[in-house]
């Protein structure tokens, strides 16, 4: 007898319960504490669908968009606002400058001699090229530059795994707001998967998000409670279209996000630190 497929998202909500029941109040460098616990695991298997959280509605235009600039190496957030996105608004210097996170080290690290590293361009022709590796990772932690970004990186590096044609990827995330980031990270870094397998050549097969911090904070509780009491739909497909064969090639435009069925929004405040 084959065994009944569990719904992926109850992962999700099990974190949610576990935080709730088990979490420790503790104070953080937000003006609200925090319940949380240390260390959790998300798996998601993407035969199963696209990992777009339906028990609330994502705003799947803003991370799309999001991991798009990610990818573009900007430091910036005006393609960001110019898309309608206002979630680093108020990290940003008063001329949108974020310093030197997440795209700018996927893309520009500095190298000790003063060369510049593209580690996502360098990952992808390992992916090629190398495939059996156990070194395919990038990362936007970059101690010797913590100082020079308005927000620490909270997703700090992500790994690739090639097995028989089929792309695996791992994220690392030194803290994650489960109610409001961890679905926008589920989403985009699944997407970053399959942008990364089509232009590679192989199937995007499982995106894992492994968790040291997961926590919410004590304004999301009854939030938080309110989603537990949902029951999860099915989860949607994304197509990519084009004949992408860079990583830059990419446009919004070229995602088609299909058959998304979910909740209403729950909607909860965003804590800036």
């Amino acid at each position: 007898m084959s065994k009944k497929h569990v719904h992926p998202e109850y992962q999700y909500l099990q974190l949610l319960a576990r935080i709730l029941k088990d979490g420790k109040t503790k104070q953080t460098r937000g003006i609200c504490p925090i319940k949380t616990v240390f260390g959790a695991q998300l798996r998601f298997d993407l035969r199963h669908g696209f990992p777009l959280l339906t028990t609330k509605k994502v705003a799947y235009k803003s991370l799309t968009h999001e991991m798009l600039w990610f990818i573009s190496g900007s430091n910036n957030i005006k393609y960001l606002n110019d898309n309608n996105v206002r979630i680093w608004d108020g990290f940003a210097d008063e001329n949108g400058d974020l310093g030197r996170v997440y795209g700018v080290q996927w893309r520009k690290w500095q190298g000790p001699n003063g060369e510049t590293v593209d580690q996502l361009a360098w990952a992808i022709d390992q992916i090629k090229n190398h495939p059996h590796s156990k070194a395919i990772l990038v990362s936007a932690w970059n101690p010797a530059e913590l100082d020079e970004m308005r927000l620490p990186p909270c997703h700090t590096m992500f790994q690739f795994s090639v097995t028989k044609g089929k792309l695996y990827m791992q994220l690392y995330q030194r803290s994650s707001d489960v109610f409001l980031g961890l679905p926008f990270n589920i989403a985009q870094y699944a997407e970053l998967l399959m942008m990364v397998a089509k232009v590679t050549g192989l199937e995007a097969r499982e995106f894992v998000v492994s968790i040291g911090d997961a926590h919410l904070y004590t304004n999301q509780i009854e939030a938080a409670k309110e989603q537990l009491r949902r029951k999860p739909y099915k989860f949607p497909k994304l197509i990519l279209n084009g004949d992408q064969k860079t990583i830059d090639d990419f446009k919004f435009e070229d995602f088609e996000l299909v058959d998304y069925k979910s909740h209403p929004t729950i909607k909860a405040p965003v804590v800036i630190i």
